[in-house]
C-alpha cells in the first residue's frame, strides 16, 4: 500500500487520469544502481492527447495496490545472504484492466533520527534514490492485461552491493527505508507509477561481497557493526485483553461466570494471540535458546488482572450468553475452559522466574478515573491489581510500577497515582516535557502529593510494535506528524518497520552520517501495546531480534529494578498529556454515568452485612460491579478500527450495570398487606413485613409518608436477614377515624431508595374529635346527676328519682 505523500500520490493519478501531465518509468533495465539525481528518470510524460475513461472512483481513485508478503533475510547481518528478497502481490483494485506492469526495489539513505522510522516511509519516491531494474509481470498487450480484481504475484531480488551491477549499494550496516514501486498502463491511458509500499530494511552487518575477486579488497570479508557502545535494553511484555466478562451481576461462590463472547477460547487455544504470546516468550527464554538468561532477566511480563481474573473464572466452568445485551438471558456454555486452564499454568511458570508487574484494571483510562475522583474506584484501578495477580500467579509483583495503557499522565492522573502510594510511572518519552531524554525523571506534581518519578520507554520502538498484528493501532502518544494509516501496510511491512525500529538506537552508536547519542550510556525501554496482536511468528520475531541484539554485542540485558535504580536529572519534569490521549480515552457520557453508578454500588456496599458466617463478603459482592465500571472506561480497541465498537461495548457496559443495581436494589422491598389495615386503638402497632432477597444481610432503614392525623414513630435502623424476611412492627397513634393512606419505603442507611413503595391503607376503632366531646358531655351530665342526688341526701329530701 501507498503510504508515500497521499495527497501528492492522488494529485498524480487524477493529473494522469485527465492526461494533463504524468511521470511514467525508464524501461526495465536503465535504472541506475547509484543515487539519481534526475527525478525524470524514474518517470515519462503522456501524450497530451491521450484520454482515460472517467475516474475510477472504487478505491479512491487507485488503480493497482501492492502488498509486501516476505522480505528475505528480515534483518541483513554478517552471516546472511548477499541479496534481499522481496516477494509480494499485486492487486488491480480500479475499474479497469492495466497492462505493462512492472516492479522494482528501491533504497532511500539510512534512517538518521529517531522520528524518520516514521516519517521516511511517508516520503515521496524520489527520497528513495537508490534503484534497482524494473521486473515486468505482464505484457503490453490486452490478453496479457491485469484484470479488475485480480493478483499477480512478483519476487525481486537485488544484491546488497555489487561491483559488476546494480544492487542496493549498501556501504555500512543502518536501518535502511526500502521501497517497491509499481508501474502500469491503465486502459485508455499512459504508463505511470500507480502504487508503492515502504518498509524498513535493518542491517546489522554485511556480508561479504560475493562479486569482488580480489580477496584482499575492503568488500571481500564481512562488515561487522561497532558493538563499542552497546544499548542497555529492557523490555516489557504484556498479557491483556480487551472485557470479555458479561456486566451488571454481583459477586458468587456457586454460580458460573458469564461472558460475552467465546473468543478466549480460541485466543487462548494453539495458534491463538495469548497462547502465541506466551508460547514464543517460553521459547526465547527457554535454557537451550537464551543460554545466559539474558532475555529472562531483561523481560518484565505487564499482566491485566481483568484477563487473570476472566481466565481463571473460565478454568471453573463458565457460560457465555446469546446476547450480549442481555447478561442474565439464555447463554451456553463456553468452551475453553482445558485452554484456559493450560495458559494459566504456563503464565505462572513464566511469572516465577521473571519480573512481574499488574497493568491498571482492564486499561482503564486513568484520566477518567481521576476525574470521578472516588477512593474505592481508584483503589481498584491501582491498588487491587497488584493483589490479584499476586493471588492467581503465586508471585509477589512489583507494587511501584504503574504502566497506564496510555502511555501518559494527565495533571489530576499523576496526583492520584502518586497519592496511591505507586513510586514510579512508566511513560512514553513524549509524555513528559524535558530537555533530554534520560531513562528516569521526576514529575512534577502537586505539593500535597508524594513525589512520583517516571521511567521512560521509547515512544517510536512502541509506535511500530503498535502496528505489529492483526489489529494495527498508533498509541496516543505518537507525535502527530508520524500519524498515517498503517492498516494500509501489510502485516509484513509492519513487522520489518518494528524489526527496524528496534535495531535503530544499536546501530547508531556514532556513525558518520546519522545523529548520534550523547558520549554517555545508552539504553533502551521496549513497552509494546498492551493490547498487542502479533501472533507466533510475529511475537518470536520481536523476541529473537532484541535476543540477536544480545548476542552480537550491539545491545546488554537491563533489568526493570536496574532501570528503576538510574536517578533522575535534578530539575522536574512536567507531564505532557497529548489531545490524541484525550480523544482515545473514555467517552463523557460514560464517565459521567460510570460516576452516578458508582455512588449507588458504595451506598449499596456500605449498608451490606459483613458477617463471617456468609458465603461472601460485601466487598467480593459488589466488586464484579465496580469492576464493570472500570471496564467501561477501558482505552482497548478505541485507537484502531473497532472505536465504534468499543464505545458501544462501554455504554452497553454502564446500561448492564445500571439495570444490575436496579435489580439489586429492588431485591430489598416493603410487603404492604392487602386490604385496610385495621387498628385496634388510636395507639396500635402497624404490622408489616420488610423482605431481603440477597445472599448478604442489609440494614435499612424505614421512611414513612403519613397524613397529619397520624403519628409513627421510627424504629430505627432494622438489620435484613440474607434471603429472607423481617416482620416490623411501627408504632403509630391516631387521632382521626377516618381512611388514611400511609406510604412506606426502605432505604438504605444515607437514604438511597430500596425497592418499591408499599401503600397501607388504615383505618382506627378512635373516633377523635367527636369520641371526645361525647366523653366529656357524658362526664359532665354524670357529674350533674351525681350532685343531684348528694344535695337532696343533705336536705334530708328523698331523691325524686328514688321514688317509686
Amino acid at each position: 500500500m501507498t503510504r508515500s505523500a497521499p495527497t501528492a500520490r492522488r494529485l498524480a493519478v487524477v493529473m494522469a487520469t485527465l492526461a494533463v501531465l504524468a511521470w511514467s518509468a525508464v524501461p526495465a533495465g536503465a535504472q541506475p544502481s547509484t543515487p539519481s539525481s534526475d527525478p525524470t528518470t524514474t518517470r515519462s510524460t503522456p501524450s497530451p492527447s491521450a484520454t482515460l475513461a472517467p475516474p475510477d472512483t472504487s478505491v479512491d481513485g487507485t488503480f493497482l495496490s501492492i502488498s509486501v508478503d516476505e522480505v528475505t533475510p528480515t534483518t541483513v547481518s554478517t552471516s546472511s545472504a548477499p541479496v534481499v528478497t522481496v516477494t509480494g502481490t499485486v492487486t488491480n483494485v480500479g475499474d479497469r484492466a492495466v497492462s505493462d506492469i512492472s516492479v522494482r526495489l528501491q533504497r532511500a539513505p539510512a534512517v538518521r533520527t529517531a522520528d524518520e522510522l516514521r516519517t521516511s516511509l511517508t516520503e515521496d519516491q524520489d527520497r528513495f534514490d537508490t534503484v534497482g531494474p524494473f521486473e515486468s509481470l505482464t505484457g503490453d498487450g490486452t490478453d496479457t492485461a491485469l484484470q479488475r480484481g485480480d493478483t499477480l504475484p512478483f519476487e525481486l531480488t537485488l544484491p546488497l552491493r555489487s561491483t559488476t551491477g546494480p544492487s542496493l549499494g549498501l556501504d555500512r550496516p543502518g536501518v535502511y527505508p526500502m521501497m517497491v514501486n509499481v508501474n502500469g498502463n491503465p486502459e485508455y491511458g499512459q504508463e505511470a507509477r500507480l502504487d508503492d509500499a515502504a518498509f524498513l530494511l535493518p542491517v546489522s552487518g554485511l556480508p561479504r561481497d560475493t562479486t569482488v575477486l580480489d580477496p584482499a579488497a575492503p568488500d571481500a570479508v564481512p562488515l561487522p557493526p561497532d558493538t563499542g557502545r552497546p544499548v542497555a535494553t529492557t523490555l516489557l511484555w504484556p498479557l491483556a485483553d480487551r472485557p470479555h466478562l458479561a456486566a451488571g451481576l454481583p459477586g458468587t461462590v456457586d454460580e458460573e461466570v458469564r461472558l460475552n463472547d467465546d473468543d478466549l477460547a480460541a485466543s487462548l487455544s494453539a495458534g491463538g494471540r495469548l497462547e502465541g504470546l506466551v508460547s514464543a516468550l517460553e521459547f526465547a527464554t527457554g535454557p537451550t535458546v537464551d543460554t545466559e538468561g539474558a532475555l529472562a532477566s531483561s523481560t518484565c511480563l505487564a499482566v491485566d488482572p481483568d484477563l487473570l481474573v476472566t481466565v481463571s473464572s473460565m478454568t471453573r466452568g463458565y457460560l457465555v450468553v446469546d446476547d450480549p445485551a442481555d447478561p442474565t438471558g439464555p447463554a451456553s456454555e463456553g468452551s475453553g475452559a482445558v485452554a484456559a486452564a493450560s495458559w494459566l499454568d504456563r503464565v505462572r511458570t513464566l511469572a516465577s522466574s521473571m519480573c512481574v508487574t499488574a497493568v491498571p484494571f482492564a486499561q482503564t483510562d486513568l484520566a477518567a478515573v481521576a476525574a470521578v475522583a472516588d477512593p474505592t474506584l481508584t483503589s481498584a484501578a491501582i491498588t487491587t491489581p497488584a493483589d490479584v495477580a499476586d493471588s492467581i500467579l503465586g508471585v509477589t509483583s512489583r507494587r511501584d510500577v504503574l504502566w497506564p495503557d496510555a502511555g501518559a499522565l494527565d495533571d489530576a492522573g499523576a496526583a492520584m497515582v502518586a497519592a496511591s502510594g505507586r513510586t514510579v510511572a512508566l511513560l512514553a518519552q513524549d509524555a513528559v516535557r524535558t530537555a533530554n531524554t534520560p531513562d528516569t525523571v521526576t514529575l512534577a506534581t502537586e505539593a500535597d502529593t508524594p513525589p512520583l518519578r517516571a521511567a521512560l520507554y521509547d515512544t517510536e520502538v512502541s509506535t511500530a510494535l503498535s502496528a505489529v498484528g492483526e489489529h494495527p493501532t498508533t498509541p496516543s502518544v505518537t507525535p502527530r506528524e508520524q500519524v498515517y494509516d498503517v492498516a494500509e501496510d501489510s502485516r509484513t511491512a509492519r513487522l520489518q518497520d518494528a524489526l527496524g525500529a528496534l535495531h535503530f538506537d544499536a546501530l547508531n552508536a556514532g556513525a558518520p552520517d546519522t545523529v548520534a547519542a550523547t558520549d554517555g550510556p545508552r539504553s533502551l525501554t521496549v513497552a509494546p501495546p498492551q493490547t498487542w496482536t502479533p501472533d507466533r511468528d510475529e511475537a518470536s520475531a520481536v523476541l529473537g531480534t532484541i535476543a540477536g541484539l544480545f548476542r552480537s554485542g550491539l545491545a546488554t540485558p537491563r533489568s526493570l529494578s536496574d532501570l528503576l535504580a538510574v536517578p533522575p536529572p535534578l530539575d522536574a519534569a512536567e507531564v505532557d498529556y497529548p489531545d490524541a490521549a484525550v480523544e482515545d480515552g473514555a467517552p463523557t457520557d460514560v464517565r459521567d454515568a460510570v460516576a452516578a453508578q458508582n455512588t449507588r454500588i458504595g451506598a449499596l456496599a456500605a449498608a451490606l452485612i459483613d458477617d463471617s458466617r456468609a458465603a461472601i463478603s460485601p466487598a467480593l459482592y459488589v466488586a464484579p460491579l465496580r469492576e464493570d465500571l472500570l471496564r467501561a472506561m477501558t482505552t482497548s480497541d478505541r485507537r484502531g478500527a473497532r472505536r465504534e465498537e468499543s464505545d458501544q461495548a462501554a455504554r452497553r457496559r454502564v446500561t448492564d450495570v445500571t439495570a444490575g443495581l436496579d435489580r439489586l436494589y429492588g431485591s430489598v422491598t416493603i410487603l404492604a398487606p392487602g386490604g385496610v389495615f385495621t387498628l385496634a386503638s388510636e395507639a396500635s402497632p402497624l404490622l408489616l413485613v420488610a423482605r431481603n432477597d440477597l445472599p448478604i444481610g442489609i440494614t435499612v432503614d424505614l421512611a414513612v409518608d403519613a397524613p397529619d392525623a397520624m403519628q409513627i414513630e421510627s424504629i430505627g435502623p432494622q438489620q435484613l436477614p440474607p434471603r429472607g424476611s423481617r416482620s416490623l412492627q411501627i408504632p403509630a397513634r391516631v387521632s382521626d377515624s377516618r381512611k388514611m393512606v400511609v406510604e412506606f419505603s426502605l432505604s438504605t442507611t444515607d437514604g438511597t431508595r430500596l425497592g418499591q413503595a408499599a401503600t397501607v391503607n388504615v383505618r382506627s376503632n378512635a373516633y377523635g374529635r367527636a369520641l371526645a366531646i361525647i366523653t366529656a358531655g357524658a362526664g359532665a351530665l354524670l357529674l350533674l346527676l351525681a350532685g343531684r342526688r348528694l344535695w337532696h341526701r343533705f336536705r334530708g329530701q328523698p331523691d325524686p328519682a328514688d321514688e317509686q
